[in-house]
């Protein structure tokens, strides 16, 4: 029989603990609920039995109150709640294939239905931005340690030190030559201030600002919210930037250059590394020592995409909350918490912890799998 690492045994007993943990809550809830429906349904119907009452009447309403004060003139907000009872109970029956459609009520199968829909979305939604966050994480921190390798500076800075180099005025054509890169780096500046203005901001922000131009209940709108939203993806580009510098540093690399393989970081050079092989979504730079440099960084930054995974499942959360978003599991959570039916509420956590779990052991597969290519080369 295999022995089970202590990593994946890890995994098996927080599944275990916390699933029936949640389970647990969900059936302590559940029966609860039931019981205290059952308790108020009895009371209620024994009133709806009266065939003298007609309860859609408002007088009738009004005499059964003032009757009830009489006889028990201590307990009018009672008798008056009682009321109100009634008649949201009558409300419900009509509207009965409602989700959600009255406070604390048991699960049925209807919502069951109703949620899993909901969080297959959301799996969806999750699973698209991760993907393209990750992608967006190498490909930004690749470009930021070219520019860093290249020595290049802030736009702004690099307009000042050539417009600073330019001397004396020639003529209109030739001043609109010798300043046209000047104008192109303010404008490059600028459009990066904006960038980060927008991948700063919050996503109710973003979300409030477009939504009168988009449908904020398309799916492609959460993506793209999740995605540039939150700081997310300027926070996991520099986490990937930093290891991609470290890595640089390793006596590797200059054995590497030694062996004569590429060493420069000139754009679209023959010694360089190209555009179309930094955006490329399998990134390989053949012949090149920063290709070993990317290896060993990506592999390090695998264990990150835990953290990653969790901040951007928080951040989808906080998205649906905050724009109140129905038909969607984060409002589905929130007006499950707000009416108290808490059994529902322990189903959705549960489902976004088997998200998380499922997001840590497939990262820990894909380490685990590297280690092993590593080991065997």
């Amino acid at each position: 029989m295999p022995k089970i690492s202590k990593k994946w045994l890890e995994h098996i007993i927080s599944f275990a603990l916390i699933s029936v943990l949640l389970i647990s809550l969900i059936i302590y809830f559940n029966n609860i609920q039931k019981r205290s429906q059952l308790s108020q349904n009895r009371e209620i119907e024994r009133w709806l039995n009266l065939d003298f009452l007609d309860f859609d009447n408002p007088m009738h309403r009004a005499i059964l109150e003032e009757s009830l004060n009489i006889f028990e003139p201590w307990q009018d907000q009672k008798h008056a709640g009682l009321i109100e009872d009634i008649v949201t109970y009558r409300q419900q029956q009509v509207l009965k294939s409602t989700v959600n459609n009255d406070g604390q009520s048991p699960i049925t199968t209807r919502q069951v239905w109703t949620i899993a829909w909901m969080y297959l979305k959301f799996i969806f939604v999750y699973v698209i931005t991760l993907v393209l966050t990750w992608y967006g994480v190498q490909t930004l921190g690749i470009y930021r340690f070219i520019r860093l390798k290249q020595k290049r500076q802030a736009y702004l800075i690099e307009m000042y030190f050539y417009i600073k180099k330019q001397t004396g005025f020639k003529n209109w054509k030739q001043y609109w030559e010798d300043y046209k890169p000047a104008l192109v780096l303010f404008l490059k500046a600028i459009g990066k201030g904006f960038a980060y203005m927008v991948l700063f901001s919050p996503a109710y922000v973003l979300a409030y600002s477009f939504r009168t131009k988009f449908d904020t209940d398309m799916l492609v709108f959460m993506v793209l919210l999740g995605l540039i939203s939150n700081a997310i993806l300027i926070t996991y580009t520099h986490k990937f930037f930093t290891f991609l510098v470290s890595e640089s540093r390793r006596g590797y690399v200059q054995t590497a250059i030694v062996k004569n393989m590429f060493n420069s970081y000139k754009m679209n050079a023959s010694d360089g590394i190209s555009c179309r092989r930094i955006i490329q979504w399998n990134k390989i730079f053949p012949g090149h020592v920063f290709g070993h440099i990317y290896k060993n960084a990506r592999f390090q930054y695998l264990a990150t995409i835990k953290e990653q995974a969790s901040f951007l499942i928080t951040g989808l959360i906080i998205i649906e909350m905050a724009l109140n978003i129905q038909d969607h599991l984060s409002y589905e959570l929130l007006q499950n918490i707000l009416y108290k039916n808490f059994a529902i509420v322990a189903l959705i956590v549960l489902g976004i912890y088997y998200l998380v779990k499922a997001t840590e052991v497939f990262v820990d597969w894909m380490i685990e799998r590297e280690s092993k290519l590593y080991n065997n080369n």
